[in-house]
């Protein structure tokens, strides 16, 4: 319910354990869904699900498990506003995430071109 007032919720009715947010809206242009799944890494969650289901443009598919505590997804949610608030005031901070981690975004057209199937 708290990130209803920051994201596009197209389905506002429970469904099971998951619900489906937007990652695009007007104000939201020049960021995208893997951006605010890649921002998530910051703030020590797991990216949710991203482009699924297809009839939702930008879907964030958040499914949290039953073993979940409150606070964890009040941190959760606390975490998605704050992502909102930097892609209004800040969209590069986005873009360019993620920061925290030892390793930083990848290049996803040179990492299709030269796979490395080896391990």
């Amino acid at each position: 319910q708290r990130l209803k007032n920051y994201f596009y919720l197209p389905y506002d009715q429970p469904c099971m354990h998951e619900f489906v947010l937007s990652g695009k809206d007007g104000k939201m242009k020049e960021v995208r869904t893997l951006d605010i799944a890649k921002r998530l890494l910051d703030f020590g969650f797991h990216p949710p699900t991203i482009y699924f289901p297809l009839i939702v443009k930008e879907a964030l598919m958040i499914e949290p498990t039953e073993t979940e505590c409150k606070e964890t997804l009040d941190a959760f949610a606390s975490a998605m506003i704050q992502i909102r608030k930097e892609i209004e005031e800040n969209p590069s901070a986005v873009k360019e995430a993620p920061h925290n981690l030892s390793i930083g975004r990848l290049d996803e057209v040179k990492a299709c071109r030269e796979l490395k199937l080896r391990w």
